[in-house]
């Protein structure tokens, strides 16, 4: 982890820059990959799962039989976990449902919103090193409440040629049973257009790395709609001399162990602490199984010191983070001052750990300083809204001359025949 101290504020824009591969090189190997899927269907995606994965697989699709023993095949500790964790979101995201009131704008003139759930959505659960069921539970929990007819789950298969069964768990408690064993781009072209088994869906969500972010992005100027752009995940942690340094060490290392190219950042005003963290991380580093992964992100990671906190919190705005934790007996107060951020995890005992697992809000979030004009997934983001309105005759009189004159303001003459013909024939 490299260390500045000080730094200007015209330098921060160059120091917070985020890892990233090489942009159009990203780009053509993905298109190409999308283009293929979208000619060769199931095929193809077996073909990409086999040189991606290392595993040959006559069947997409994830059993009944498969999902019905998925149950007995983790710890009943595990089972109970993931109840915990279901029961909190859900309680979290069900109080995101409300009734839309109708709006009386004129007296005649009656408006309101309808909350639609979207049809037909695909859920991509990352896997590779770490198999993310807790994602699954993120995404499945609001898009249930929300209402989706069709709900597609796609995650990439393990050696074996099996899904985690937490995974398949956590599916069945929730009722979904359209399961795949597909990852990367090839499960994101696979949703976006369809395929023999695997159906077309109308919004892509899920986390992933670069290579599924990359897809994400181009399947949507095809006109399939994602949730946002999730990338590589990240933390930040704001922390003054009030913070345990092992606590800031322990939630640095617990995203580091993500993947090589996630990234941490340490933002403080003390100097002293910073150094006292970067021991405790070599510390923790001894026993943790992900350690070489977790080493290799912190490779790409930094500790800032500021001369103060208004700077230290200027500089975690400007960063956007994913994920921002507090690390201070005085958060309570800082918190309101963050405007940008996906998540905020508030004092000493808040753990990024407990909201990507249990507390109840979601951890499908903006990366890469998209926190500035995204949001979290919520159960808004399984839903359309669509407005209504009704005039009475009194309704269209009251309201009649103001559209015509602004429609023959901006020269639609059309516009305001509509309104004059219906004026003039009122009874």
């Amino acid at each position: 982890m490299q260390v500045f101290q000080y730094p200007q504020r015209h330098t921060w824009s160059s120091l917070l820059q985020r890892p990233a591969l090489d942009a159009a090189a990203l780009e053509k190997s993905t298109r190409k990959v999308l283009a293929k899927v979208q000619q060769g269907g199931d095929r193809t995606v077996r073909r990409f799962t086999k040189q991606f994965d290392g595993i040959a697989l006559r069947n997409l699709a994830v059993t009944t039989k498969e999902i019905a023993a998925a149950a007995k095949q983790i710890d009943p500790n595990l089972r109970a976990a993931i109840d915990v964790a279901m029961e909190n979101i859900r309680c979290f995201h069900a109080a995101q449902l409300r009734n839309e009131e109708v709006i009386s704008t004129m007296p005649g003139i009656q408006c309101w919103r309808k909350m639609v759930p979207i049809e037909k959505v695909g859920l991509y659960i990352p896997g590779g090193t770490a198999p993310l069921f807790s994602t699954l539970l993120m995404l499945g929990i609001p898009a249930t409440l929300a209402g989706c007819k069709e709900i597609v789950v796609c995650s990439p298969p393990d050696k074996d040629g099996k899904l985690h069964p937490a995974i398949l768990y956590a599916a069945n408690q929730l009722g979904i049973t359209k399961i795949f064993k597909i990852g990367g781009i090839q499960a994101i072209a696979a949703m976006a257009y369809g395929t023999e088994t695997v159906p077309q869906v109308y919004k892509i969500f899920g986390p992933g790395n670069q290579y599924v972010t990359a897809a994400k992005q181009l399947v949507q100027q095809e006109g399939v709609a994602i949730d946002m752009p999730a990338g590589p995940s990240e933390v930040c942690v704001l922390a003054d001399e009030t913070a345990v340094p092992a606590f800031v060490a322990a939630d640095l290392l617990s995203q580091a162990e993500h993947g090589a190219d996630s990234q941490v950042l340490l933002v403080s005003t003390s100097a002293t602490l910073i150094g006292t963290v970067k021991k405790c991380i070599d510390e923790q580093l001894q026993q943790l199984p992900r350690a070489d992964i977790a080493r290799l992100a912190l490779n790409n990671s930094k500790a800032i010191v500021l001369e103060n906190m208004q700077d230290a919190i200027d500089l975690v705005n400007a960063y956007a983070a994913e994920h921002l934790i507090l690390a201070s007996d005085d958060a309570v107060t800082l918190a309101p001052q963050i405007v940008n951020a996906g998540s905020v995890f508030v004092g000493n005992y808040a753990p990024e750990s407990v909201g990507d697992y249990a507390s109840g809000t979601n951890h499908t979030l903006p990366t890469n300083g998209y926190a500035r004009a995204y949001s979290g997934v919520s159960v808004d983001s399984f839903v359309k809204k669509i407005t209504f309105q009704t005039l009475s005759q009194d309704g269209l009189k009251a309201i009649g001359n103001a559209v015509i004159t602004l429609a023959e303001a901006e020269g639609l003459t059309a516009h305001a025949e509509a309104v004059r013909i219906r004026l003039e024939n009122q009874q």
